[in-house]
């Protein structure tokens, strides 16, 4: 799938993407000049680390089990990126001239980078040791399944270089993982996965029903009284 491909989001995130990109484009003139950077599924080590991510999961769920588990049947197709390169892509696209970038949508990532779930499965398991591939007995197709074609931002975004690929992305997380002892009960808990996360700061107050943060500190309206 290029970015002329037809639009099928098949989850509520994947709709209000779209719905971004259709409100947005038609805004577009002289004095401003939108960019759509469609991301592949990102993985990789960084300081907010989350392991609700498919590469990151699985390289965690080997660690600290030995279990390489597929909730899925193993066959869905994946585009997947590094963070350090899909930060590479906002900043190409940001020094980019205004009309190589001008209301352009662009796939980020790499076209060799599109795996079936079952392979990922096996590049963990080689890296992380006494590790063996398991499947949940639930597992089924995933609706989400697409390989996502990265030749136009190759092409046209210079400035944007790839520097990873999963197999260097799972033994940067191994490292990782090793270096700092990481355990099921912290994989398992809410610190790392974005939903729980905000599920804890909804319950604790510190974001209201609407996601937004609730501050203690006085308003300017206070302040000015």
């Amino acid at each position: 799938m290029d970015e002329s491909g037809t639009f099928d989001p098949v989850t509520p995130y994947g709709v209000s993407k779209v719905n971004v990109e259709r409100a947005v484009a038609p805004m577009a003139d002289e004095s401003f000049s939108p960019t759509f950077l469609r991301a592949s599924t990102a993985y990789g080590l960084s300081p907010r680390l989350r392991f609700d991510l498919v590469v990151n999961n699985l390289t965690a769920w080997a660690f600290t089990t030995g279990q390489v588990y597929l909730k899925s049947d193993g066959l869905p197709w994946r585009p997947l990126v590094h963070v350090e390169d899909v930060a590479l892509a906002y900043a190409a696209a940001l020094e980019a001239d205004r009309e190589i970038v001008h209301n352009q949508a662009f796939n980020v990532g790499t076209t060799t980078e599109n795996y079936q779930m079952r392979e990922l499965a096996e590049i963990v398991k080689s890296i992380v040791p006494n590790s063996r591939v398991e499947y949940a007995p639930t597992a089924s197709p995933d609706l989400r399944c697409y390989r996502v074609d990265c030749n136009y931002i190759a092409r046209r975004l210079h400035g944007f270089k790839p520097q990873w690929t999963v197999r260097r992305g799972v033994e940067q997380l191994y490292q990782a993982f090793t270096a700092t002892g990481l355990t099921l009960e912290e994989f398992e808990g809410e610190r790392f996965k974005r939903i729980a996360h905000v599920t804890k700061l909804v319950r604790e107050g510190e974001i209201d029903d609407d996601f937004r943060r609730v501050s203690s500190a006085p308003s300017l309206a206070q302040l000015a009284s």
